[in-house]
């Protein structure tokens, strides 16, 4: 970015605003010249927002010399106050701050109403119009355009003590001028509605406001935290009564973990339950717990599959043998047993899964599906949970497939729950008499209802998916759910039709998925193992791999297909580490290349990075002209530069370009290495996998399988034989805490 530290400092200034240099408006990046208190002129820069000509400021931050501006003072908090004197005031209005006020109509306000300008401005309007020239519209226009400025003042000072100036600007862009009100009225929805802003952060804001530790609000909003906090870190979508309890009370009292206290909290989730804030559920004599929004999912999605199910118009069973085998003689295949059972429950079923391995033929039952519902004049949509999968999905089919996101055609606006609206849903269902979903074990809870919301009385459900692969980074486990409940119809494919292009990672992911250990001293495969002892080895080899000898050997642009996947952040081996070093191999820092600091991590021009949230705000255009709003978590994209006047960093997921602003930085990070959860729906042509020591829980069958499932040309694993033996032996799924299967099993008969 240009720009230098100086040695380390808090220092604090103080002056009245001279002059406006830059400001963005939208995330409130200023630069300004003020005159401090000894009349020296001073630099400011960083996120100030309405700032004014004439505005009294008290700036801490420290020095830092710009290569292109000299010395200037970067703002890290601030404190600002309206002008108090006339001259000051004159100076505020006639710098153009509040919209409708030039130097000329300035002067006249200031003449007839002198100090009280700022009084009359945005509590008396009305007396504006005795200024010659403006009008009462424009008087109401004038104190609407002053108010929100005032707004925006008394949440960035309100939140001062609280947060940074970015992280400030973020609650006022969402929020708005009621963000002081919302925040002193359940300070918790901060850590619900923006990332880096965690419980305990929110607690202590609730406690500092006067909030009793031992009230009821607090240890309900704690407990929904536990549930939500469980359904994004472990996919439940409920808990247990005892497990609920005993999470809540480390969280709300880890300093004393009393019975008394633990008695308050199963009070409190008691009291909730009976004003349907909480939902109890009773299964197999355990009482489960449910926050109202998993609980309306996984229920929703029971009653409509039933209600798919048997609205399903019927076909005759001879009409569908004899469109089999039209379909057969027009693509010249012959199906086998198994794709044809597959096909044949398609046409017959309203809903129906579709599952199996790499290799199967699951592409080759969609394209005839969609042969078979064209002669029918049925209209089809193909869909997938990521943008990469509803890629891979059109390449395969030779039709369209878009995202969920994109089919349910999102509002880009989130409720009052942080969840994301489509205007698809019952109101205005889609057109579409049969949906075709690939990659379903992607689909979580939330987003299989409003999909399902959406589909028409009558719709063809078919649902495609490795149910052996991870389930969903979301919440609940759809997937293998239905396919537990034993209601719908599921096709397993099994049989391999791919052996003849001789792809080791076919067959080996097969092996893998039936606990059988890969074969791996094939030298003239795809599929390569590389010995290291050591946590320390396992590192440099994955790191050597991705900048040195895969690029080496298959030329620089092969480093640009080559995705490292691994268990976990954590480790030697882990995202957090690789990343680091990966970056400093491939994309170190040079004289011209742009970059920028974000909490611990530095973005530079040419790093490849991942969306971790879902953002419904952020803007794209594509080389074609088209538009559009909202990026995804999992989505990866490039930085291609940065906008510092425009406070922007430029980012190039696939075919659109994005400018993300500073303040959304905290929902990137580095994907030269991403966990195999986050790499679920995407495809590479090179996987490289170290494999470590890990907890348990991530040392297991289904995720080493998920893994070299995404790999399309090439698998390396780098690590310890015993690490592949275990994981290869390990069978344990870690089990989801839902109860959609119990809710079908209820909901659809026969």
């Amino acid at each position: 970015m240009g720009e230098t530290a100086l040695p380390p400092s808090d220092d604090t200034i103080s002056g009245i605003v001279d002059s406006i240099i830059y400001q963005n408006e939208d995330n409130g990046y200023t630069v300004c010249e003020i005159e401090d208190t000894a009349g020296n002129p001073v630099t400011l820069c960083g996120i100030i927002p309405y700032l004014a000509e004439g505005d009294r400021i008290t700036a801490r931050g420290s020095w830092v010399t710009h290569q292109t501006y000299g010395r200037q003072f970067k703002v890290e908090s601030f404190e600002k106050d309206l002008p108090a004197g006339e001259g000051d005031v004159l100076r505020y209005l006639a710098s153009g701050a509040v919209k409708g006020i030039g130097p000329k109509t300035a002067q006249k306000i200031v003449e007839l109403f002198g100090t009280d300008s700022f009084d009359v401005i945005s509590n008396h309007p009305d007396w504006l119009a005795e200024v010659p020239g403006i009008t009462p519209k424009k008087a109401a226009a004038i104190s609407e355009r002053f108010n929100a400025i005032s707004g925006a003042r008394s949440v960035m000072m309100f939140c001062r003590d609280f947060f940074t100036p970015q992280t400030a600007m973020k609650i006022y862009k969402k929020w708005g001028g009621a963000a002081v009100d919302r925040i002193r009225q359940n300070p918790y929805r901060l850590c619900e509605d923006f990332s880096g802003i965690g419980f305990r952060r929110a607690d202590q804001i609730a406690l500092d406001l006067g909030l009793d530790r031992y009230s009821e609000e607090r240890i309900l909003q704690g407990t929904v935290y536990v549930l939500r906090s469980e359904a994004v870190r472990s996919g439940h979508t409920c808990l247990p009564f005892g497990d609920l309890i005993r999470c809540a009370l480390d969280l709300l009292f880890g300093d004393d973990p009393s019975p008394e206290n633990a008695r308050r909290i199963a009070g409190t989730v008691e009291k909730g339950a009976a004003e349907l804030k909480l939902i109890p559920f009773e299964s197999e004599g355990v009482h489960y717990i449910f926050e109202p929004r998993c609980y309306n999912a996984e229920t929703y999605i029971a009653k409509k599959l039933a209600d798919l199910k048997r609205s399903c118009p019927r076909m005759d069973r001879g009409d569908i043998v004899r469109l089999i085998e039209k379909a057969e003689a027009q693509s010249g295949l012959t199906y086998a047993r198994a794709q044809k059972q597959a096909l044949f429950s398609a046409l017959e079923e309203g809903v129906m899964i579709l599952t199996g391995g790499p290799g199967t033929g699951k592409t080759t039952i969609i394209k005839g599906l969609l042969a078979i519902f064209a002669s029918l004049d049925l209209e089809v949509s193909l869909a997938a949970p990521t943008g990469r999968a509803a890629k891979r999905m059109s390449e395969a089919t030779s039709c369209e497939a878009k995202t969920v996101h994109r089919l349910l055609e999102t509002d880009f606006t989130e409720d009052g729950e942080g969840e994301a609206r489509f205007l698809r849903n019952e109101e205005n269902p889609l057109d579409a008499d049969v949906l075709i979903i690939d990659e379903a074990s992607m689909l979580d809870v939330h987003l299989t209802a409003s999909l399902l919301r959406a589909a028409k009385r009558g719709t063809r459900l078919l649902l495609i998916g490795d149910a052996d692969q991870l389930p969903s980074v979301g919440a609940g486990n759809v997937l293998g759910d239905l396919i537990a409940s034993e209601r719908f119809v599921t096709v397993r494919l099994n049989e391999i039709f791919r052996q003849g292009e001789r792809s080791l990672i076919v067959e080996n992911a097969h092996r893998i998925n039936e606990g059988v250990l890969p074969i791996l001293d094939r030298v003239d495969a795809d599929f390569f193992f590389l010995r290291r002892n050591t946590e320390e080895g396992i590192r440099d080899t994955v790191v050597d791999l991705v900048s040195n000898r895969l690029p080496r050997s298959y030329g620089e642009d092969f480093r640009k297909k080559i995705q490292v996947l691994t268990p976990s952040r954590k480790g030697l081996s882990g995202t957090d580490s690789l990343n680091v070093l990966i970056q400093a191999a491939v994309n170190p820092p040079s004289p011209g290349k742009a970059e920028r600091r974000s909490r611990e991590r530095i973005f530079r021009v040419g790093d490849r990075v991942m969306q971790t949230k879902n953002n419904y705000q952020t803007e794209w255009r594509t080389d074609f002209g088209d538009e559009g709003l909202g990026i995804f978590n999992g989505d990866i994209g490039t930085v291609t530069g940065f906008e510092p006047e425009e406070n922007l960093m430029e980012v190039r997921f696939d075919d659109r370009q994005c400018s993300i602003d500073f303040t959304g930085l905290d929902e990137l990070d580095h994907a030269y290495a991403v966990t195999v959860h986050k790499s679920q729906g995407s495809e590479y042509p090179c996987v490289v996998i170290p494999l470590y020591d890990c907890p348990p829980m991530l040392l297991s069958r289904n995720l080493l399988y998920t893994a070299v499932t995404r790999a399309s040309k090439m698998v390396i694993l780098v690590g310890k034989q015993s690490v592949l033996e275990k994981m290869v032996e390990n069978d344990r799924h870690q089990l989801r805490c839902t109860m959609l299967k119990e809710f079908l099993l209820k909901e659809v008969s026969g």
